[in-house]
């Protein structure tokens, strides 16, 4: 073989982002949500009211993924959607609150990742995301 499976470029970014969704699985884990369903509420609140194909576009998730949460938040009643042929979706006041309150967890988050990425880290993280655009 040309190359060894520990060189395997998916496998080894598959592995780090399973490292870091960890990490926030373990910080999201008192709020009972996903960071995949933090994403989306986040998006929300940004966006408005927006159609769900928009969201999964936006945060680049697969269709299913983006249903799949779509129902689990609207259940929990932190979005609503309107009764369109084609739906629209939006925070609830429920879903805004969580979002204040998610927004210092997300943000120690962010503080312990970047202080391990360091500068040069995250430059290296942005260099490799432009060659996949």
């Amino acid at each position: 073989m040309k190359f060894d499976y520990q060189e395997c470029i998916g496998a080894r970014m598959r592995q780090l982002s399973r490292i870091v969704d960890n990490h926030f699985r373990v910080h999201l884990k008192e709020v009972g949500i996903t960071e995949n369903q933090m994403t989306i509420l986040f998006a929300l609140k940004k966006m408005g009211l927006v159609d769900q194909g928009t969201i999964g576009v936006q945060l680049s998730l697969e269709r299913s993924t983006i249903s799949r949460n779509i129902k689990l938040l609207e259940k929990k009643k932190l979005i609503k959607r309107t009764e369109n042929y084609r739906p629209e979706i939006e925070l609830t006041q429920n879903g805004f609150n969580l979002v204040a309150k998610l927004t210092p967890i997300w943000e120690a988050i962010m503080d312990d990742l970047t202080l391990k990425l360091q500068p040069a880290g995250l430059q290296s993280l942005e260099n490799l995301e432009s060659k996949f655009k």
